[in-house]
């Protein structure tokens, strides 16, 4: 993307009908580490790539909780996403306080989009450098919502968004179709495995992921949203890896034992 008169203020419509501010706020949000959510009937889980800006820095978060009910994952500007997760924890508030139940996860994704529209049409405003990965439950279920810096919002059975987030998609467009019926344990699993293939060869550990999860139990008790420890973390990560080294040695031995096949045959007489 290329300067131009048209991106002074984010008001200013170029020919073409394209307001550059906020396509450039949307290119923020490509430049950011990782992100993926999915969700199940019951349970919906976000997971976010711990990325330091150097060797010498800690990473900053990116999964917040809003509310019991709640949660996100950012992607883009960290600064601008904690402010928006605080408004989101205020809206939550004032809900329960007035209405003495949870904000639905609906009405929380359509007041943050709002937010964020403002920023659109106000030329002394900038948008929101942001997206944001908005999980949660209420009385219908588990939802997983996509809100982007545009002010436009949409919902998905599973999403990725971040630098690097295609080969996260292209993994969950191939498997999505089951996460209905999916157990918690089995969607962490392929959310570890979506940001896995983010990270371009890098060893997937518990110190460079955090993963939350919120949802309803058998009895209908609800969990409320919290991020997952490392130490658990790290053992599914291990029990991935051990799933996914059995079949290479099951094979290995097998051609082993076929080596030694062969060369137990006696020679063919000439």
């Amino acid at each position: 993307m290329f300067r131009n008169q048209y991106d002074t203020d984010v008001t200013t419509w170029s020919p073409a009908g394209r307001l550059f501010q906020v396509e450039y706020a949307m290119e923020a949000v490509k430049q950011g580490s990782a992100c993926v959510g999915l969700r199940s009937r019951t349970h919906a889980v976000l997971a976010a790539a711990n990325k330091a800006a150097s060797e010498l820095s800690s990473h900053q978060r990116k999964v917040f909780r809003v509310a019991d009910h709640a949660g996100v994952a950012l992607a883009g500007l960290t600064a601008d996403g904690r402010v928006l997760s605080r408004f989101l924890r205020s809206e939550c508030i004032n809900h329960a306080f007035v209405y003495d139940a949870p904000l639905p996860v609906s009405r929380l994704a359509l007041r943050l989009a709002d937010k964020a529209q403002v920023c659109t049409q106000r030329s002394w405003k900038r948008p929101y450098g942001v997206g944001l990965l908005v999980a949660g439950l209420d009385e219908s279920g588990a939802h997983l919502y996509y809100n982007c810096p545009s002010g436009n919002y949409f919902e998905y059975q599973a999403f990725a968004i971040g630098s690097r987030s295609q080969a996260a998609k292209t993994f969950l467009e191939r498997r999505f179709k089951g996460y209905n019926d999916y157990t918690p344990d089995q969607l962490i699993r392929d959310a570890l495995s979506a940001i896995k293939e983010t990270l371009q060869g890098e060893k997937l550990t518990s110190s460079n992921c955090t993963v939350a999860i919120v949802g309803r139990k058998d009895d209908g008790t609800v969990e409320p949203f919290e991020m997952i420890d490392a130490k658990r973390i790290q053992e599914i990560i291990n029990s991935m890896e051990a799933a996914e080294e059995a079949p290479a040695a099951a094979a290995e031995s097998s051609s082993m034992q076929e080596e030694d096949k062969g060369t137990d045959a006696a020679p063919m007489d000439i």
